[in-house]
Protein backbone atom coordinates (compact mmCIF):
# COMPACT_ATOMS: atom_id res chain seq x y z
CA UNK A 1 0.00 0.00 0.00
CA UNK A 2 1.24 3.49 -0.91
CA UNK A 3 -0.84 5.32 1.42
CA UNK A 4 0.32 6.73 4.55
CA UNK A 5 -2.36 5.41 6.39
CA UNK A 6 -5.41 3.96 5.75
CA UNK A 7 -8.26 5.85 4.18
CA UNK A 8 -12.08 5.53 3.18
CA UNK A 9 -13.39 6.94 0.86
CA UNK A 10 -15.37 9.05 2.95
CA UNK A 11 -12.22 10.42 3.96
CA UNK A 12 -10.81 11.21 -0.01
CA UNK A 13 -14.52 12.44 -0.76
CA UNK A 14 -14.36 15.31 2.21
CA UNK A 15 -10.91 16.51 0.81
CA UNK A 16 -12.72 16.57 -2.57
CA UNK A 17 -16.57 17.95 -1.81
CA UNK A 18 -14.28 21.50 -1.63
CA UNK A 19 -13.35 24.50 -4.02
CA UNK A 20 -13.29 24.00 -7.51
CA UNK A 21 -13.82 19.68 -7.36
CA UNK A 22 -17.07 20.11 -5.51
CA UNK A 23 -18.32 22.35 -8.15
CA UNK A 24 -17.17 19.97 -11.08
CA UNK A 25 -18.69 17.24 -9.03
CA UNK A 26 -15.80 14.87 -8.74
CA UNK A 27 -16.34 12.39 -6.44
CA UNK A 28 -13.66 9.15 -5.55
CA UNK A 29 -15.28 5.85 -6.15
CA UNK A 30 -12.05 3.53 -5.25
CA UNK A 31 -9.18 4.10 -3.72
CA UNK A 32 -7.12 0.59 -3.57
CA UNK A 33 -3.42 0.01 -2.82
CA UNK A 34 -2.12 1.65 -5.57
CA UNK A 35 -4.52 3.69 -7.53
CA UNK A 36 -6.97 6.43 -6.52
CA UNK A 37 -10.06 6.49 -8.96
CA UNK A 38 -12.59 9.19 -9.33
CA UNK A 39 -15.80 10.21 -11.43
CA UNK A 40 -16.70 13.88 -12.83
CA UNK A 41 -20.38 14.09 -14.85
CA UNK A 42 -20.08 15.27 -18.05
CA UNK A 43 -22.46 18.54 -17.56
CA UNK A 44 -23.00 21.63 -18.94
CA UNK A 45 -20.51 22.91 -16.44
CA UNK A 46 -17.64 21.36 -18.14
CA UNK A 47 -18.33 21.05 -21.49
CA UNK A 48 -17.23 23.94 -24.12
CA UNK A 49 -19.13 25.94 -26.77
CA UNK A 50 -19.68 22.83 -28.93
CA UNK A 51 -20.82 20.70 -26.58
CA UNK A 52 -18.36 18.47 -26.00
CA UNK A 53 -16.11 17.58 -22.54
CA UNK A 54 -13.93 20.48 -22.19
CA UNK A 55 -10.23 19.91 -22.08
CA UNK A 56 -9.57 22.27 -19.12
CA UNK A 57 -12.09 19.99 -17.19
CA UNK A 58 -10.11 17.03 -18.40
CA UNK A 59 -7.01 18.39 -16.57
CA UNK A 60 -8.61 19.57 -13.70
CA UNK A 61 -9.69 16.16 -12.94
CA UNK A 62 -6.26 14.83 -13.36
CA UNK A 63 -4.45 17.50 -11.81
CA UNK A 64 -7.32 17.06 -8.87
CA UNK A 65 -7.22 13.32 -8.57
CA UNK A 66 -3.07 13.19 -8.53
CA UNK A 67 -2.92 16.02 -6.18
CA UNK A 68 -4.86 14.22 -3.81
CA UNK A 69 -3.35 11.18 -4.39
CA UNK A 70 -0.09 12.50 -3.64
CA UNK A 71 -1.38 14.12 -0.47
CA UNK A 72 -2.92 10.81 1.20
CA UNK A 73 0.91 9.30 0.68
CA UNK A 74 2.69 12.07 2.87
CA UNK A 75 2.59 13.10 6.70
CA UNK A 76 0.62 16.30 6.08
CA UNK A 77 1.73 17.69 9.75
CA UNK A 78 5.11 17.60 8.49
CA UNK A 79 4.84 18.19 4.86
CA UNK A 80 2.74 20.03 1.75
CA UNK A 81 2.11 19.01 -1.72
CA UNK A 82 1.90 21.13 -5.06
CA UNK A 83 1.54 20.45 -8.91
CA UNK A 84 4.77 21.46 -10.68
CA UNK A 85 3.62 20.03 -14.33
CA UNK A 86 0.47 18.50 -15.72
CA UNK A 87 0.26 17.39 -19.16
CA UNK A 88 -2.72 15.66 -21.32
CA UNK A 89 -3.19 14.07 -24.39
CA UNK A 90 -6.96 14.58 -25.41
CA UNK A 91 -8.20 11.60 -27.42
CA UNK A 92 -11.74 11.06 -28.13
CA UNK A 93 -14.47 13.46 -27.17
CA UNK A 94 -17.13 13.15 -24.86
CA UNK A 95 -20.46 14.71 -25.07
CA UNK A 96 -22.44 13.09 -21.42
CA UNK A 97 -22.42 10.50 -19.17
CA UNK A 98 -19.54 10.25 -16.91
CA UNK A 99 -15.88 10.00 -17.18
CA UNK A 100 -13.88 8.04 -14.60
CA UNK A 101 -10.32 8.86 -14.00
CA UNK A 102 -7.73 6.47 -12.76
CA UNK A 103 -4.67 7.82 -10.85
CA UNK A 104 -1.98 5.18 -10.42
CA UNK A 105 2.18 6.62 -9.40
CA UNK A 106 5.16 6.41 -12.29
CA UNK A 107 7.54 7.60 -9.45
CA UNK A 108 7.20 8.44 -5.33
CA UNK A 109 9.95 9.79 -4.44
CA UNK A 110 10.87 12.04 -1.18
CA UNK A 111 10.65 15.45 -2.60
CA UNK A 112 8.63 14.55 -6.15
CA UNK A 113 5.41 12.29 -7.10
CA UNK A 114 4.47 11.57 -10.66
CA UNK A 115 1.27 10.47 -11.48
CA UNK A 116 0.02 8.62 -14.74
CA UNK A 117 -3.64 9.43 -15.08
CA UNK A 118 -6.18 7.70 -17.15
CA UNK A 119 -9.75 9.13 -17.88
CA UNK A 120 -12.24 6.77 -19.50
CA UNK A 121 -15.61 7.07 -20.67
CA UNK A 122 -19.06 4.86 -19.86
CA UNK A 123 -17.77 2.99 -22.61
CA UNK A 124 -14.00 1.92 -20.75
CA UNK A 125 -12.99 4.31 -24.10
CA UNK A 126 -9.93 6.13 -23.59
CA UNK A 127 -10.51 10.06 -23.24
CA UNK A 128 -7.63 11.60 -22.44
CA UNK A 129 -4.70 10.72 -20.78
CA UNK A 130 -2.80 12.86 -18.52
CA UNK A 131 0.92 13.01 -16.51
CA UNK A 132 1.28 15.17 -12.94
CA UNK A 133 4.49 15.80 -11.29
CA UNK A 134 3.64 17.07 -7.82
CA UNK A 135 6.83 18.59 -5.71
CA UNK A 136 6.76 17.27 -1.95
CA UNK A 137 7.75 20.43 0.46
CA UNK A 138 8.39 20.51 4.24
CA UNK A 139 6.20 22.44 6.33
CA UNK A 140 7.89 25.76 7.79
Amino acid sequence: MIWYKKYSLQDVNAILAKNMTSFLEITAVDISDNALVATMPVTDRVKQPYGLLHGGASVVLAESVGSVASALIVNLEKFMVVGMEVNANHIRAVKDGIVTATCTPLHIGASSHVWEIKIRNEQDKLVCISRLTVAVLKKR
